[in-house]
C-alpha cells in the first residue's frame, strides 16, 4: 500500500473534498442532497474540531467531518458522520482508517456517541461503519424521496465511545 496520511481537514483542501462529495452525489446511494454546498455553507454546518482528510500517496482520498444532531446541552456528546471516499480510491480500506481515526478524534473532543445515517442500498457504507464499531439502532421507512421521487429507508447506526465520559468530555 502507498503512503497514508491522515491529517486534520483546512480550507485549502476545498477544491478536492468537494469533488469527492460530488463523486458522492453522483452514485445516489451517499446522501439525498443533490448538489455540493459552498464551502461557507459546509464550514457553518459541521464541527470544526473533527474534520479530516486521508491522502494516498500526497493525493487527498477522502473526507470525514462531524455535525452536531441537536442543539440542546444535553445532546452535546452527540454527532453525526459524514464520511466520502474519492471513486479512485474506493474498496482499498482507506474509509476504514478515516472512520476510526474520525472516531478517534471524536472521544478526544469529547463525543460520546456518533451516528451515522445509511441509504438502504448503500451495503459498503453499513459494512464500513458495522467494521468500526457501528450497529444498527433502527430502520427509518420511507424517510425520503430521491432526486428520482422514489421513496428510501435509512438505517440509523450508532457507535458508543469506549468511556461514559472520553478524554474530552468537559470540553464541550
Amino acid at each position: 500500500m502507498s503512503n497514508i496520511t491522515v491529517r486534520p481537514m483546512t480550507p485549502e483542501d476545498w477544491a478536492a473534498v468537494s469533488e469527492i462529495y460530488l463523486e458522492g452525489i453522483a452514485t445516489e446511494h451517499a446522501t439525498f442532497q443533490t448538489t455540493c454546498p459552498p464551502y461557507t455553507a459546509w464550514d457553518a454546518f459541521h464541527i470544526k474540531e473533527c474534520r479530516l482528510v486521508i491522502l494516498d500517496g500526497g493525493e487527498l482520498a477522502g473526507w470525514a467531518a462531524l455535525r452536531r444532531i441537536d442543539p440542546r446541552w444535553c445532546y452535546r456528546g452527540v454527532a453525526e458522520v459524514s464520511i466520502y471516499v474519492g471513486e479512485k480510491f474506493r474498496g482499498r480500506g482507506l474509509g476504514s482508517r478515516l472512520l476510526t481515526a474520525l472516531c478517534e478524534a471524536s472521544e478526544q473532543e469529547g463525543y460520546w456517541t456518533l451516528h451515522s445515517t445509511v441509504l438502504q442500498d448503500n451495503t459498503a457504507s453499513l459494512g464500513l461503519h458495522t467494521k468500526c464499531g457501528f450497529r444498527v439502532v433502527g430502520r427509518r421507512e420511507r424517510i425520503a424521496r430521491d432526486c428520482h421521487g422514489r421513496w428510501l429507508d435509512t438505517y440509523l447506526m450508532e457507535r458508543r465511545a469506549r468511556a461514559d465520559e472520553p478524554a474530552g468530555y468537559k470540553k464541550l
